[in-house]
């Protein structure tokens, strides 16, 4: 940035696209219409969670009906709904307020300082990249090193309370000398094609329970290895696939 160029100053600057900072977003453009606003959102597409995970048999593990918006309730027919249908639902909630017209891609915060003097947040925000096709498994965006800086009257962060380049993976005792593939959930493959294997599930939440009822209905064979306690010292065999 030049010498005496100034800043862009936001009124209300929103940190992610996904379902929460939609949903402020069109409450700010109804309740607020004079402000200004934009929601920076570090990946190249709009529904944040509903958007990333997209492995077979993804769905809400709470009803629509209570986790939808009150400004605009889910009405199809299933209270828990698939994966793609709750991105769509964001999707068509973001145009129909006008939000999709706020989002910028490829932008992340890294930083944000509030100034008592100036009574405003200093953001710096980071240019990002998403790779191209071709990727075994659907790429995140990485940074490009090019930054640039705005200030905003109010923040409202919804980005989330997990790493999205990086789903949790704790070290398992002899995983290298696993033959077979290991895939997290967070970064489902494309493509991925598991027919006539057998499974072993690692885990004994929503997405465990999500991903065994999607492949029984197919006809995979599963092995459960539930983890209980701290799953970083869970020592697992599991014959090859």
């Amino acid at each position: 940035m030049a010498s005496g160029d100034t800043l862009e100053h936001l009124d209300v600057l929103i940190i992610g696209a996904g379902l929460s900072g939609i949903g402020a977003a069109c409450r700010l453009l109804t309740d607020h219409p004079g402000r200004s606003i934009a929601l920076l959102e570090s990946r190249g597409r709009v529904g944040g969670t509903w958007d990333l995970f997209r492995y077979p048999g993804v769905r809400s593990d709470s009803d629509l009906y209570t986790f939808g918006y009150d400004f605009r309730p889910w009405l199809e027919e299933k209270a828990i709904a698939d994966g793609p249908s709750i991105l769509r639902y964001l999707q068509e909630t973001a145009a129909e307020c006008g939000v999709d017209r706020l989002i910028r891609y490829h932008h992340r915060v890294v930083s944000a300082d509030w100034s008592s003097r100036d009574s405003h947040w200093k953001v710096r925000v980071e240019l990002t990249r998403t790779p191209g096709a071709g990727q075994d498994t659907p790429a995140e965006p990485f940074g490009t090193g090019e930054f640039l800086e705005l200030t905003a009257g109010w923040i409202f962060n919804a980005a989330g309370y997990y790493r999205y380049d990086q789903g949790f993976t704790p070290e398992l005792p002899n995983r290298d000398s696993f033959r077979g593939p290991v895939v997290h959930p967070q970064h489902w493959p494309d493509g991925l094609d598991v027919n006539g294997k057998r499974v072993a599930v690692i885990g004994s939440g929503a997405t465990a329970v999500f991903i065994k009822e999607y492949g029984m209905s197919n006809g995979l064979k599963f092995n459960s290895v539930w983890a209980v306690g701290n799953s970083a010292q869970l020592g697992i065999e599991v014959p090859a696939a």
